[in-house]
């Protein structure tokens, strides 16, 4: 990699981007650092000492495996507060009424959660009590209850995940999911159907050199700004980046890595070639590149005979597929696809980069499908700079799903079966369930019928990430039981309940005796000590109250689910899942092991029954848009994951209420910037502003959470359930 400088890649010839819209990396510096105030010595270091809570890139400290250079990104310094604040004031929650309707960051600014606190239904508030009497309480709502529940992926650890599944599974019910359900559940699922493992293929390192990157549906200088310091390097190394979206993303596009002083003062371009395509039309699109690689026999022959099965089927399927059809549903011409075809033929090696703009649909599955089809057709996986990568944008949505954490999953990702089930059987001493349980979305569902009694809820909060959240709420009040294990206040805890309503005090990982694991995008391991600093009332682990919860709710299996700490934990995930190989022997600071090495399937085997990757018959989705409706999409804007950070977005200038419209549709309506608008899908409204966005025509785009109340509840995925964040909608200027 070169350490001259390249003019050919950078951004603007202005020093720092003076005057140019891009965010203030140094100004977050200074935020943070105000943040923090009576808590620095320990906010240092958890940033020094500990593994980052936020994206899944994963670091040590301040550094990582990828590059000998600090990192320090924006979602890290957000996040000190939450584990730096002190507890908050109790009387506060005497009477609730004061809450009700504040935003979810007014809530978390009041402090972290010290106590077990109880309300009991038709209570003004909640009453401080003692982990006995939560724990009774618990016990007592979920004995013999239908029960579900979940756990978000915000920091969670490993060992918080494979507790709390155990847990939930000696009380007799695989209604246990996390996160992962409503972000790469369809990569999970297409992943192991078509190369046998659910998990990124190779590492970061990958990206540096690689001939050419292609972004799908994924915009990591929103979500994951660590790795616009590797694709810097890259551009370096000589990489092309390619983007595949509705929107060229600003900050993909160009991009001021503070901590490299080329990119610092000049910037970068980052995306080399932009291909547009309709929200919804991936398929379309992949497909038409897949079928130009064919027409010009750009297919690496010697891998799809040798490694791969189905190629004849899907070949002959694409061949039915006509230009016309797949240009009107991606919304890009024939040339647009033979022009990223033509970057896939004469690159020697890629990485295909996938997140949420793929997964979040209602055929999100056949999404991940096409991609992996791309990569099989060309042999970019198994070897030095290629791979498939679902980039994570959470530090335990990994960890989440291998840890059994998974309503339609064991641990190790195994399936829920009869024999699956035996094994742990065995392994637990108690009878594990045969069949899969509730999903996240399935467990909202059955409360609003009346069919689930009790929901545990370890952060998270479903009226911010799921849609519709009026459904959502009324779900959420008709349980007899709502037990909400967080660090601190949300809005979905202060929902009155028909029943008993606990909350109850977590720890942060920093906070956890016996240190604690994450398992990073590129299938890394890494250990994250505890690190010394102030402790917050009688807040606890969450794998003990899990346990707890269960040893009290049955006291017969209160000896095979105890546990006497994270190190025992460890001991235990080792044997129960094999490729964890190595997790027990985690113990300080940097310690780490990355399961499957550097790339999975470099012995030329996949990881299917006959060891052949496996291509997939994709079909188009019949998408049907009336005139004068639009595809709606929900954004990302400055925030991680539901916590928004800031009403406007450095990287765009969209305010929260900002509803992005392409210049050519904003202009044929007379929609000026600033211009207020209803968009109406079916009864389910939302207004907004217009903002002139580089955007496919046709389409738009508003912030996530604030949109979910265009969303239709009921539409998800065949087989992950996962929701669709997308919707049709008609505009009306008001």
């Amino acid at each position: 990699m070169s350490k001259l400088l390249d003019p050919r890649n950078w951004a603007s010839w202005r020093p720092f981007g003076i005057g140019l819209r891009k965010p203030n990396n140094y100004l977050e510096l200074w935020k943070a650092f105000r943040s923090v105030k009576g808590n620095r010595g320990y906010a240092w270091r958890i940033l020094n000492q500990g593994t980052c809570d936020g994206c899944a890139l994963g670091t040590q400290g301040m550094r990582d495996w990828t590059m000998d250079e600090i990192h320090l990104c924006n979602i890290r310094l957000r996040l000190l507060p939450l584990n730096t604040m002190p507890a908050l004031d109790i009387t506060l929650l005497r009477d609730i009424s004061g809450l009700v309707g504040k935003k979810s960051a007014e809530l978390r600014e009041l402090g972290r959660l010290p106590y077990p606190m109880l309300r009991r239904a038709g209570e003004p508030g909640f009453t401080r009590i003692s982990w006995d009497e939560a724990l009774r309480v618990a016990a007592d709502g979920l004995r013999d209850a239908r029960f579900g529940a979940y756990l978000t992926s915000r920091g969670v650890p490993n060992e918080n995940y494979y507790a709390a599944q155990k847990a939930v599974r000696a009380l007799g019910t695989n209604s246990v999911d996390n996160a992962a359900r409503i972000c790469h559940s369809p990569s999970t699922v297409a992943l192991k159907q078509t190369i046998g493992a659910a998990a990124t293929t190779c590492s970061y390192t990958d990206w540096i050199g690689s001939d050419l990157i292609v972004f799908i549906g994924s915009n990591p200088s929103n979500n994951q700004p660590v790795a616009m310091k590797y694709l810097y390097h890259a551009k370096k190394a000589g990489t092309r980046i390619a983007m595949v979206n509705a929107y060229r993303e600003p900050g993909m596009d160009k991009y001021w890595v503070p901590s490299n002083a080329e990119s610092a003062v000049f910037g970068t371009k980052i995306t080399d070639e932009f291909f547009g395509v309709n929200v919804g039309g991936d398929i379309g699109f992949l497909n038409g590149v897949l079928k130009h690689l064919i027409e010009n026999d750009w297919v690496d022959k010697e891998f799809v005979d040798q490694r791969t099965t189905g190629f004849e089927e899907l070949r002959r399927e694409l061949a039915g597929q006509t230009w016309e059809e797949l240009e009107a549903l991606s919304g890009a011409s024939r040339d647009d696809m033979l022009r990223l075809a033509t970057l896939l033929g004469e690159a020697r090696s890629a990485v295909l980069v996938w997140s949420m703009g793929i997964t979040q649909h209602a055929y999100g599955e056949d999404n991940v499908r096409s991609i992996v089809n791309l990569a099989l057709a060309r042999g970019f996986v198994g070897r030095d700079k290629c791979g498939l990568m679902p980039i994570r944008g959470h530090s335990g949505v990994q960890g989440g799903a291998e840890m059994g954490a998974y309503a339609t999953g064991l641990p190790g990702g195994l399936p829920i079966t009869p024999e699956n089930a035996a094994k742990f059987t065995e392994m637990w001493g108690f009878e594990v369930p045969t069949t899969p349980g509730l999903t996240a979305t399935d467990m909202i569902d059955a409360a609003h019928r009346g069919e689930l009694d009790a929901l545990v809820s370890s952060g998270g909060n479903f009226l911010e990430v799921l849609p519709d959240p009026a459904y959502c709420r009324e779900a959420l009040s008709r349980l007899r039981l709502r037990v909400h294990i967080d660090i601190v206040l949300s809005s979905q805890m202060l929902v009155p309940s028909e029943g008993d309503v606990l909350l109850l005090p977590a720890q942060t990982r920093y906070e956890m005796v016996g240190g604690v694991t994450e398992t990073s995008t590129e299938r890394r391991i890494i250990f994250s000590p505890e690190v010394e600093g102030p402790r917050i009332g009688e807040a606890w682990p969450e794998w003990k109250i899990f346990t707890e919860l269960a040893a009290r709710t049955n006291p017969e299996i209160s000896s095979k689910i105890a546990f006497s700490g994270t190190p025992q934990i460890r001991a235990e995930i080792e044997r129960a899942v094999p490729f964890y190989r190595g997790i027990a022997d985690l113990r300080k600071f940097g310690d780490n092991v990355q399961y499957g090495g550097r790339h999975l399937f470099a012995d030329g085997r996949f990881q299917t029954p006959d060891g052949l990757g496996r291509f997939s018959v994709v079909r188009p989705p019949a998408l049907k848009r009336p005139d004068g409706a639009f595809m709606v999409a929900t954004r990302r804007g400055k925030q991680f994951n539901s916590m928004v950070h800031e009403r406007r977005d450095g990287f765009n200038g969209a305010m929260r209420e900002a509803v992005l419209m392409s210049e050519y549709d904003a202009d044929r309506l007379g929609l000026p910037d600033g211009a207020p608008v209803e968009l109406r899908s079916g009864e389910r409204t939302y207004r907004g502003k217009i903002l002139r966005a580089p955007l496919m025509p046709g389409n738009l785009q508003i912030h996530w959470p604030e949109g979910n109340v265009l969303l239709d509840e009921s539409r998800r995925s065949p087989d992950a359930r996962i929701p669709d964040y997308n919707a049709l909608v008609t505009v009306r200027p008001l």
